[in-house]
């Protein structure tokens, strides 16, 4: 459906942080639906998805058994009816005007994809004051160096998701996809504002920095890299990151 966005959060033992996310979802400004689908939790969050019941943009799926992010993302594009998808890790949240301010850059620059800086939580939900800027034009040769690209920060079109599914759980799974996106399609643009809430979990694969490094190698060498190129793009990554990070 032109213009509608299809919002997809993953849940996984995630009831501390779901609601927040999906509110920070229903304040946009935009036609939009939110694809929640339940990857086999644990913990259970049905009881919370109640609290939604009478909202017709919000849908609730569930999974049979865990399958991961990656397809569950998957079967969250091919069930959304949005000519946009949106993600979000229901552990972040966005400010109201995201996807408004969004929408008209990529209307602006008849992108096909667009992001947005972050600015850093802690764990318990407290703002560290930390931004995390991002460049306004991105480029396949951008990418190669630094993962310009937060993951909940995105809009992309839905049949470019149809056309790249995202996959590898065991490498960085979003960075995968958007090197081969731009690698077709050249050009992303961004927002550099924080727009997006994004939690550093000490648990999660960017917070494990050694075994983060490892993934982002295997990452170039998924995307088709040579091994020298990629111990290339992985030294101009690690100094990125140190001066993301640690500057």
């Amino acid at each position: 459906m032109a213009n509608l966005v299809s919002v997809i959060i993953p849940a996984y033992n995630c009831r501390a942080t779901l609601c927040q996310a999906i509110d920070s979802v229903l304040q946009q400004q935009v036609p939009l639906e939110v694809l929640v689908i339940d990857d086999g939790s644990v913990e259970p969050i049905a009881d919370q998805m109640e609290a939604y019941a009478d909202d017709p943009r919000v849908i609730f799926l569930k999974n049979a058994q865990n399958i991961g992010v990656s397809a569950t993302r998957n079967r969250g594009v091919r069930e959304a009816k949005g000519e946009w998808i949106a993600f979000l890790d229901a552990d972040d949240y966005w400010e109201r005007d995201k996807l408004v301010r969004q929408l008209a850059r990529l209307k602006e620059t008849n992108g096909i994809l667009c992001s947005t800086g972050r600015e850093l939580m802690k764990a318990d939900g407290e703002l560290t004051g930390r931004v995390i800027p991002v460049k306004e034009t991105i480029t396949y040769r951008d990418l190669l160096s630094q993962n310009w690209i937060n993951n909940s920060s995105v809009v992309v079109r839905r049949d470019i998701l149809l056309e790249f599914p995202m996959e590898a759980d065991e490498v960085h799974e979003d960075y995968l996809l958007w090197l081969r996106v731009l690698r077709k399609y050249h050009t992303a643009y961004a927002i550099n504002e924080p727009l997006l809430k994004y939690r550093v979990a000490p648990d999660s694969k960017s917070g494990r920095k050694l075994h983060s490094a490892v993934m982002t190698y295997k990452t170039y060498r998924r995307a088709g890299l040579g091994r020298i190129q990629s111990c290339i793009c992985f030294v101009r990554y690690a100094i990125a990151g140190i001066k993301k990070y640690y500057i």
